[in-house]
């Protein structure tokens, strides 16, 4: 198991923490996503078979901006 964090942009409301949440755990190979508000940060535990980017896209596909970060 992998964690990814990305750092995530226009966040206006607790009920997109949960949007990104519910969208995030829904990949495949995704085991758990955890929205930080107050930080803008999202952890994601997944396997081997799901990219960064494809947690980007998927974070993408809801309508908000992600990107990979270091911490």
């Amino acid at each position: 198991m992998t964690t990814t964090t990305l750092r995530a942009e226009g966040f206006s409301c607790p009920s997109c923490v949960t949007k990104i949440e519910k969208s995030l755990t829904r990949v495949p190979g995704v085991a758990a996503a955890k929205v930080h508000f107050a930080s803008g940060r999202i952890e994601v535990d997944h396997d081997s078979s799901v990219t960064p980017n494809q947690l980007v896209d998927d974070v993408a596909k809801v309508g908000y901006r992600s990107r990979v970060s270091a911490f």
